[in-house]
């Protein structure tokens, strides 16, 4: 463990401390994680850096500050970034309907409201590019069971990390299978990230893979946030784990032999990157700076403020507009932007925090959040799938118990 400049950055170094021995104690030596990091910076200084535990049980190995993880949905606020790349580029707008660059999406179908029976399904309203972004495109995924949609996506197999697949051949799929609802009136955690992937890849002409390369993760520094891991990064890769009722931690994902070894058929935006504590700090720190490290500039100030806004229709939160009980976050007194959920009301979410700061995490259990009232960034990773929710609440308010 390691607390570098607490008492001079506005944290208390005894609270810090006990923040990382929960943790440990709590989840680690319990077998309820194999593994964690936890980066926490505040006006562009680290304030503190702790980890315990392992990144792989079965040899061994400790959790280092090299370690590459797993970050899934934490993909998404990477390939938002890249979309409103593209925006600034001039090449779309929020507004465009999706189907001015999906042709086959021109008569899309949705399910009336409160209807489950497929026989119903009729023509559904335009969905536009905004829609996709802040999730309110209708469209959902396999994971979700609160539907007869979404039964179709598990029987057709409809996933972006399906190998052998392409984005192409899913978007086609898509094309088919109707709408859970019509777009603009309901907020469903979906697929649409990995539609934004296909979209950034149709308009620059190059696989996401390298058009993050290109324009995000070289400028920025992040030499190890890939889609696909080379055989000389496997030694840094963490196996993935699940709970078990007697057992505890069951291996589920080992490195050696994990699909992020095999050359991709198609790039998940949604989902698909692997990533270190540091790379991803490096991406918050952009965020927090208005679009900028280091002198390259990712993305506008004004176009960065407009994603960290609540876009959710009426302005209203999750727990209004949600029609699952799925996502990476609580619903009340959280909205929706492009690419990333917000805080609207601290009170109403009943966790610490500021109004406009903004968040996500990954399915197994990889979580950041950034608030600029506080020029705070608090990165934490671990590989547990399922993940753990109420890992995340402690976290926020112990860091902001931390806080002096």
């Amino acid at each position: 463990m390691k607390n570098s400049s607490a008492d001079q950055n506005g944290f208390s170094g005894e609270r810090l401390d006990h923040l990382a021995e929960f943790l440990k104690s709590g989840y680690v030596e319990t077998r309820q994680l194999a593994g964690f990091s936890l980066l926490i910076s505040r006006a562009g200084t680290e304030v503190a850096r702790f980890m315990a535990g392992h990144a792989d049980i079965e040899r061994g190995k400790p959790i280092e500050n090299d370690t590459i993880f797993r970050i899934y949905s934490m993909t998404k606020p990477v390939t938002s970034i890249a979309l409103m790349m593209l925006v600034e580029d001039g090449l779309l707008s929020l507004d465009d309907p999706v189907k001015k660059y999906i042709p086959a999406w021109s008569e899309l179908h949705m399910l009336p409201d409160g209807s489950a029976d497929l026989s119903q399904a009729m023509p559904a309203p335009d969905m536009l590019v905004v829609d996709l972004m802040r999730h309110t495109s209708g469209l959902t995924s396999c994971f979700q069971r609160g539907s007869p949609v979404d039964d179709i996506y598990r029987q057709h197999n409809i996933d972006t990390r399906v190998r052998g697949s392409t984005l192409a051949h899913t978007i086609e799929q898509l094309a088919q299978v109707p709408l859970r609802f019509a777009p603009q009136t309901k907020w469903n955690y979906s697929i649409a990230t990995d539609v934004i992937g296909y979209l950034v890849e149709q308009l620059s002409g190059r696989t996401l893979s390298a058009f993050f390369e290109e324009r995000v993760f070289t400028p920025l520094g992040m030499t190890d946030t890939t889609f696909e891991l080379p055989k000389d990064k496997v030694q840094r890769f963490a196996a993935l784990y699940r709970t078990t009722p007697h057992k505890g931690l069951e291996l589920i994902d080992d490195p050696a032999t994990s699909d992020y070894l095999v050359p991709a058929t198609q790039y998940s935006g949604g989902g698909g990157l692997v990533s270190t504590l540091d790379d991803y700090h490096r991406f918050c720190q952009m965020l927090l700076n208005g679009g900028t490290l280091d002198g390259q500039r990712i993305i506008g100030r004004k176009t960065l403020e407009l994603m960290t806004a609540n876009h959710l229709p009426g302005g209203v939160d999750l727990e209004t507009l949600a029609v699952s009980s799925f996502a990476e976050t609580s619903f009340k007194g959280v909205g929706f932007g492009l690419g990333f959920a917000t805080t609207l009301d601290p009170a109403q979410c009943l966790l610490q925090g500021n109004a406009g700061d903004f968040f996500w995490g990954g399915a197994a259990g990889t979580y950041f959040w950034v608030d600029p009232a506080e020029e705070l960034i608090v990165i934490f990773m671990t590989q547990l799938y399922p993940h753990l929710p109420r890992i995340r609440r402690q976290l926020r308010t112990l860091v902001y118990a931390a806080m002096t």
